[in-house]
């Protein structure tokens, strides 16, 4: 027989609702303890085989999840934004939470989670500890700098640079701002070790997952960025479309429509804020691309102001990497010299593997323009070195679009290599005319 049964989870407490197919209580249940003993003894002894269980999405459930999941039939974790009968409810106990769980779960009224595999469990693990990391960095940045202008100080230099801490050891301070100033380096350097430290695991997982690569040839996706939004997103088919993945990172906008009446405010701003965040501080780098996003964010710019514009290129981001990840392909408007360089750092960090550049050995280097010059390999080329997917040709549809924003000329400089001129700043075509 069917048993469904809710669980009202704390850190230190478990508070069970067991109801029958039909919805009367049979069994209830109290734990003053969360471990391994306990969840050991409830799966064995008061659960079973056929019940179907759901917990509440909390910081510690998923460890709860995986320890009940052998000793019964389905596992279920709930939204609780979602779950309105106990948000709003009246009288709020853990008893009456177990209990309106377990008979929206028999119901079917219940908003359930999608519980993310193991590997997907760790990475967001992972990058969350690595954004956390950066913010006590930024954290201490701005301590030391606060501190320099309470002495009417401004350091010039990247404060996380040896430039910045040679520039504060020549500073004439008095003993207390010293030891203030030197606190907060030593944390500093203690912090960046261990963000250092984080960031070459994360290398090595990122190297050998294709989606990491295919995600990094988006201008403005670093791998930390690709890496947090294949956290948020888990198994890409389960977004049927490219908008379903921007809803569900709260990068639509909100609307309240009643009657005749639509009104369509700020983003929604639901689902993972790290990952949201990370899209958009890799909106802030694409202003200056020359390509389509790049253009998008121009035109937008013209009509909108520069917040806004950000946040329509993060969305647009997300529905590319929508298109990428389900058609396994990259991006084709890449800047090359750009995705190399991207790649090629990702390479280096994960495995310590250094290509040799320029010319064959014993061959003489020979500027091919006069003053010096570089080689800016095609873009399949540079796909093809370092292992990721091999382009494809654009619909026709794309093709007529790019026709219309007169970046043919780009796109063909995209497929061929081409030398220009080492003092040049140029890493490709010119900006596309707006």
């Amino acid at each position: 027989m069917t048993r469904y049964v809710g669980i009202d989870l704390h850190k230190h407490l478990i508070v069970g609702h067991v109801l029958d197919d039909q919805g009367q209580t049979v069994d209830r249940f109290r734990y003053e303890s969360v471990d391994a003993t306990t969840l050991e003894h409830l799966g064995g002894r008061r659960l079973t085989r056929e019940d179907h269980v759901v917990v509440e999405a909390t910081t510690n459930c998923w460890a709860v999840v995986r320890a009940l999941q052998p000793h019964v039939g389905r596992m279920i974790v709930s939204n609780p934004m979602a779950t309105k009968a106990i948000a709003k409810a009246k009288v709020k106990t853990d008893k009456v939470d177990a209990s309106v769980l377990a008979h929206l779960l028999r119901l079917g009224y219940l908003p359930e989670v999608w519980q993310p595999d193991p590997a997907t469990r760790d990475l967001r693990e992972w990058t969350i500890r690595r954004g956390r990391i950066v913010h006590q960095q930024t954290a201490l940045v701005n301590r030391i700098r606060g501190t320099l202008a309470q002495r009417l100080l401004d350091c010039p230099y990247v404060m996380t640079g040896a430039s910045a801490t040679d520039w504060l050891a020549g500073q004439q301070l008095d003993a207390d701002t010293r030891w203030l100033i030197d606190s907060d380096l030593r944390m500093l350097s203690a912090v960046q070790a261990e963000l250092k430290a984080i960031e070459e695991q994360l290398a090595k997982r990122g190297y050998v997952d294709e989606r990491v690569k295919l995600l990094m040839t988006l201008p403005g996706v670093s791998q930390h960025t690709a890496q947090a939004l294949l956290a948020a997103i888990g198994d890409i088919s389960r977004f049927r479309e490219a908008d379903a993945l921007a809803s569900y990172l709260g990068l639509v906008p909100s609307t309240r429509q009643s009657a005749d009446h639509c009104y369509h405010g700020p983003i929604t701003k639901q689902g993972r804020a790290h990952t949201r965040w990370m899209l958009i501080q890799a909106a802030q780098a694409v202003r200056t691309d020359p390509g389509p996003l790049g253009f998008f964010f121009r035109r937008m710019k013209q009509r909108k102001n520069h917040n806004i514009a950000v946040v329509a290129v993060a969305h647009k981001l997300a529905l590319v990497a929508w298109h990428l990840l389900t058609k396994n392909e990259p991006y084709r408007y890449s800047q090359p010299k750009a995705t190399e360089a991207k790649l090629q750092k990702l390479r280096v960090l994960a495995t310590g593997q250094k290509r040799r550049t320029g010319p064959p050995k014993g061959t003489k280097c020979q500027a091919k323009l006069p003053g010096g010059s570089r080689t800016i390999k095609a873009l399949p080329e540079v796909y093809r070195s370092e292992s990721v997917p091999a382009l494809t040709a654009a619909p026709a549809g794309e093709q007529r679009h790019i026709q219309e924003l007169k970046l043919d000329g780009f796109v063909r400089d995209l497929q061929h290599e081409h030398v220009v001129p080492r003092r040049s700043r140029k890493e490709g075509a010119e900006p596309a005319n707006e």
